[in-house]
């Protein structure tokens, strides 16, 4: 199937992805006295006397905001909010269907930080957690800062947070698969954008405790003159030994290849530079860092992408939909590192010892015990961790 033929076709039929639906029928005069006037004066002065009864008696508590700035759009680059918006209803989409989650799509026509915090900080009352989507780094960093210290209401970027997560649950694995310790092992990181930087913060905060991540110019390292205030933030806490040089440099030596940045940057030979049993997670999408094939063929024991294609797919839609589930099960005000961890442990844990090979490292997407596992870590790690509020 040509997939970008046949998805344009289907998106003119469609004429978009999502609808509002009503929840309850009018088809009387009683129907419409309790759902609109006058019936409905007595939530609203419910509301008024307590806001937090907002979530008892609207669709607040079941409702996520998806909003995007339109510049970094599913490796499209900065096409626009609107030209965005097929991605932020697909990604609604995805909420409903593996979280039984409600969401609303919004793209704003500005980059300016400022204005994209406050623009979602007046509508946040309206929802229960914000998903940010698809927005240009260091400038997402910014927003989810600046944003989650205006609202009392998760924000989660999931380019960083839900991808850091299904990498982490993966690679737990994969180290089981080639007999190899979190603490023993040297992971590079080939990217120093929002996922890689998101990656590296959950790795660390998990153990992990050899890391070097490169950007386009080389590794970063402590006192390299080029960098931004995120990426000089990482770098002190990461590269211990000051390694410099490009990727194909640091590789020598190391366990674990991280790719969220662009394709072909890994070559066989690279992967030749690793350690045996090396672990190779290629996930620029739609090409990765490296074809598993070739991955393999260079020394991989373990494989994974972004591509459904191939086995072993870090798919973020193994982590978003039960993340927001668990959060608004008990009413969480964030998404903190916590709740992070868990979720990747409990989708590690679906994989249990007699599946667990090179090429099953990770649930699939349509794994129908994914978000409910991922749903019941996260409330769990959310009350333990002092952020739930039911």
């Amino acid at each position: 199937m040509d997939y970008r033929k046949e998805s344009l076709r289907l998106h003119g039929k469609w004429k978009g992805k999502i609808e509002v639906t009503p929840t309850v029928e009018v088809r009387s005069n009683e129907d419409l006295a309790l759902a609109y006037t006058p019936g409905v004066a007595e939530p609203c002065l419910e509301i008024q006397k307590d806001i937090d009864n907002s979530y008892l008696y609207t669709r607040r508590h079941n409702m996520c905001l998806v909003v995007t700035d339109g510049s970094a759009v599913l490796g499209l680059g900065d096409i626009g909010p609107e030209a965005g918006m097929p991605v932020m209803e697909g990604k609604c989409v995805l909420f409903k269907a593996f979280g039984d989650v409600d969401a609303f799509p919004l793209c704003i026509r500005t980059h300016n930080v400022d204005r994209i915090v406050e623009t979602i900080a007046l509508i946040s009352g309206s929802f229960g957690g914000i998903n940010l989507e698809d927005i240009a780094a260091p400038r997402c960093f910014e927003i989810e800062e600046k944003l989650q210290e205006q609202v009392d209401i998760p924000v989660f970027h999931d380019d960083q947070h839900g991808t850091a997560i299904i990498t982490l649950a993966g690679l737990l694995n994969a180290l089981k698969v080639v007999g190899k310790k979190k603490e023993a092992v040297k992971v590079v990181l080939s990217g120093a954008g929002a996922a890689a930087l998101s990656i590296a913060d959950l790795l660390l905060a998990e153990g992990f405790a050899d890391l070097v991540l490169c950007d386009s110019k080389g590794a970063l390292y402590d006192g390299r003159k080029d960098l931004n205030f995120y990426k000089q933030a990482m770098a002190e806490r990461t590269n211990e030994h000051h390694l410099k040089g490009n990727l194909f440099e640091v590789l020598e030596g190391a366990d674990v290849f991280i790719g969220v940045s662009a394709p072909g940057v890994l070559t066989q030979e690279g992967v030749r530079r690793m350690n045996p049993g090396a672990i190779v997670f290629a996930c620029a999408n739609p090409v990765p860092e490296i074809d598993p094939r070739e991955a393999r063929a260079g020394g991989a024991a373990v494989v994974a992408t972004g591509r459904s294609d191939y086995p072993n797919q870090i798919n973020n839609v193994l982590a978003f939909p039960g993340v927001f589930r668990g959060a608004f099960d008990v009413r969480a005000s964030r998404i903190n590192r916590e709740m992070k961890l868990a979720a990747a442990y409990a989708l590690a844990g679906l994989i249990s010892p007699e599946e667990l090979s090179a090429e099953r490292i990770i649930p699939e997407a349509f794994d129908s015990r994914v978000g409910k596992a991922v749903a019941k870590a996260v409330a769990l790690a959310a009350r333990a961790s002092g952020v739930a509020r039911k």
